[in-house]
C-alpha cells in the first residue's frame, strides 16, 4: 500500500510539472508572437491624391471614390488614398506638377490639359477623328500604347494609368447655330486637346476653362460655346438653358481620363501594394466607362420630353471636310518637328487602321443593319 501511495505522489507531481512546463512554453510562443504582431498592426501608408473634379462631381469623381475604397478593402486597410478636390487645392490644372513634385502622392485629370507643358500627352486622352473607347483601349494594353505613355511620363516623374473613359463626347452646346464656316469666326468657346488647336486654325477663340467654372463663363457671355462630355455630365451641368443647339461629336471619339502617380512614391511601396493600387486603377476605370455610357443613354432617352427646346445639330460636311484637312496638316506638322510625337502618332494610326476594319465588319455592319 506503501508503495501504491507513493507512486500515485509521483505521477501527482509529474502532472504538476507537465502542467507547469506546459504554461511555460506556452508563454515563450506568446512572447515570440509579440512582435510578428506588432508587425501586422502597423500604421497604414496614407497617400494623397489632388484631382481636377470638384467634390461631390458625378462618373468621374465616383471613379477615384471607388478606387480608394478598393484599395483600402484589398490591402487590409495596409494603404488608404485621401482624396482633395479641386475646392480645397484651386488647382484644377495643377494636378501634373503637384503629383510630380510629391505634393500629392496620385492626381485624377485628363491628360491633354498638359498640352501647354508637353503636346505628346494629348495622345493618351483622345484625338480628332480617331480611336473609339473598344480600339483604344486594345490599343493601350495590347498595341503599345502603355509603353508610349509611360515613355512620354517619365519625364515628368510620373506613371500614368488608364483613368476611366467617357465614350465619344458630343460636339458642344452652341448659343446660335453653325452653317458655314464664316459662323465659326470670332466664336469664343471652351474646348481641349488638340481640337482646340483645329479651331484656332479657323478663327475661334478658344480657351480651357475648369469644369466648376463652365456653366457661368457660358451664362455670362464670356463664351459663345463649350463642349463637356455629352448627356451623362452635360445635362445635370444645366447648358440646355443657355445655349440650344447640341452638336454631335467629331473631336473626342474616346476621352480617357488618366491616374497619375508619382514614381519615387510607387516604388517605394510594397509589391503587393503596387499590385493592389493597379488593379484597382484599371477596375475603377473600366467601371467608369459603363457607368459613363448608361448614364448618357438614360439621360438621352429623356431629352426629348424633358427639354423639348434642345435642337440636336450635327456640323455640316463642308465644316468638317475643313477641319479635318486642318487636323491632318497640324499633325504633320508637329510630327516633323518632334519625334515622339511621330512614334505615338503613327503607332495609333497604324493600329485604328488594323482595328477599323474589324469594328466595320462587327460592330458597324451589324448597327447599319438594325437600327430602326
Amino acid at each position: 500500500m506503501k508503495q501504491l501511495k507513493h507512486v500515485m505522489r509521483l505521477i501527482t507531481g509529474l502532472v504538476v510539472l507537465g502542467s507547469l512546463l506546459a504554461l511555460a512554453a506556452c508563454a515563450e510562443k506568446q512572447q515570440a508572437a509579440a512582435p510578428a504582431e506588432a508587425k501586422v498592426e502597423k500604421e497604414a501608408i496614407v497617400w494623397k491624391l489632388a484631382q481636377t473634379w470638384g467634390t461631390g462631381f458625378p462618373i468621374f469623381g465616383d471613379a477615384v471614390i471607388k478606387m480608394a475604397d478598393m484599395v483600402k478593402e484589398m490591402s487590409g486597410g495596409e494603404l488608404e488614398i485621401r482624396i482633395d478636390s479641386a475646392n480645397k487645392h484651386k488647382a484644377a490644372f495643377g494636378i501634373l506638377d503637384m503629383v510630380n513634385a510629391g505634393q500629392y502622392e496620385m492626381g485624377h485629370s485628363a491628360s491633354y490639359y498638359w498640352k501647354g507643358k508637353d503636346p505628346n500627352t494629348m495622345f493618351f486622352s483622345t484625338m480628332p477623328f480617331g480611336m473609339i473607347a473598344p480600339e483604344q483601349y486594345a490599343w493601350f494594353y495590347y498595341g503599345g500604347g502603355m509603353e508610349l505613355m509611360k515613355k512620354v511620363y517619365d519625364q515628368h516623374g510620373v506613371y500614368s494609368f488608364p483613368g476611366g473613359n467617357t465614350g465619344n463626347q458630343m460636339g458642344g452646346w452652341f448659343r446660335k447655330e453653325i452653317n458655314t464656316l464664316d459662323d465659326l469666326n470670332g466664336l469664343k468657346m471652351r474646348i481641349p486637346g488638340f481640337a482646340g488647336e483645329i479651331l484656332s486654325k479657323l478663327d475661334v477663340v478658344v480657351t480651357n476653362i475648369a469644369p466648376g467654372e463652365l456653366y457661368t463663363a457660358l451664362d455670362r457671355g464670356t463664351i459663345d460655346a463649350l463642349e463637356w462630355v455629352g448627356p451623362s455630365l452635360d445635362l445635370n451641368m444645366g447648358f440646355q438653358k443657355i445655349a440650344p443647339y447640341y452638336y454631335t461629336g467629331w473631336h473626342e471619339p474616346a476621352t480617357e481620363l488618366q491616374f497619375m502617380v508619382n514614381q519615387a512614391a510607387f516604388d517605394a511601396l510594397p509589391e503587393h501594394l503596387q499590385k493592389i493600387l493597379v488593379i484597382a486603377m484599371q477596375y475603377a476605370a473600366y467601371d467608369m466607362y459603363a457607368r459613363s455610357y448608361h448614364d448618357s443613354a438614360v439621360n438621352w432617352a429623356s431629352i426629348e420630353e424633358e427639354y423639348p427646346d434642345v435642337k440636336i445639330r450635327t456640323l455640316p460636311p463642308e465644316i468638317i471636310a475643313e477641319m479635318k484637312r486642318v487636323n491632318l496638316e497640324l499633325l504633320a506638322e508637329s510630327a516633323a518637328n518632334d519625334p515622339v510625337f511621330k512614334e505615338i502618332l503613327e503607332s495609333q494610326t497604324a493600329y485604328m487602321k488594323m482595328a477599323r476594319k474589324w469594328t466595320e465588319i462587327s460592330d458597324y455592319a451589324y448597327l447599319k443593319d438594325n437600327l430602326e
